[in-house]
């Protein structure tokens, strides 16, 4: 069983049953894993889920569920990179230069409203949809495209839009860091923010990692 949270209207297709939405809290995860004699959890949501995350740890502990998280590796700036890390949302506000700049800002759509309150610059947002409404920001462009992207199609992107500046999560892998390649190469600097602290876990890097941690005889995952 493959499970989304529903965050975007056209998931990609897997080729396994699969369900959408959330579950209620670790009570209502619990119930789900019962009721579907779930034997051993996956937990790959992207690393910034940390609500989901938390939810796993806690819902599989108490049922006695078997449980690992596929998460990639985060990212590290090499000697030529400009980056600044920060916390938080809130430290990625507060490290927003006062001064009017060109700012892309590479963090999906939930917490676009946090930078309201920097209203003075001019915003560049990616989303995997078309914005629902109007912007919270009164300066910004948003370009609806679905990665992965490569260093050319994001240097045209910033040298499109004159950005000065990157603001991004630590995601990691290689689906989203070509930002951060064309900004090497263009001089730009990025802030960037620290990945959500979670429960310790069984954390593995890799598919055949996975695989080789399910058991033969497992029967069902999420």
């Amino acid at each position: 069983m493959f499970s989304y949270a529903g965050r975007t209207n056209n998931p990609t297709q897997q080729p396994l049953p699969t369900r959408v939405g959330g579950f209620g809290g670790v009570e209502g995860l619990e119930a789900y894993l019962n009721a579907e004699n779930i034997t051993h959890v996956i937990d790959a949501t992207h690393p910034f889920a940390a609500q989901m995350s938390m939810n796993a740890v806690a819902a599989c502990a108490n049922t006695g569920v078997s449980l690992c998280a596929f998460e990639r590796e985060a990212w590290t700036p090499d000697a030529a990179d400009d980056w600044q890390f920060v916390p938080d949302m809130a430290g990625a506000v507060a490290a927003l230069p006062d001064d009017p700049t060109r700012v892309f800002l590479a963090i999906g759509r939930q917490h676009i409203a946090d930078f309201a309150v920097k209203p003075q610059h001019d915003y560049l947002l990616r989303l995997v949809d078309p914005p629902e409404g109007a912007l919270p920001l009164p300066n910004a462009e948003a370009v609806v495209a679905r990665g992965p992207f490569t260093v050319a199609d994001d240097t045209g992107l910033m040298e499109n839009h004159g950005t000065q500046l990157i603001v991004a999560k630590n995601g990691g892998g290689l689906g989203a860091r070509a930002k951060l390649d064309a900004a090497r190469a263009l001089g730009v600097p990025v802030i960037i923010i620290d990945r959500p602290a979670i429960a310790p876990r069984t954390i593995l890097r890799s598919v055949d990692e996975v695989m080789g941690w399910l058991p033969h005889s497992a029967r069902r995952g999420v």
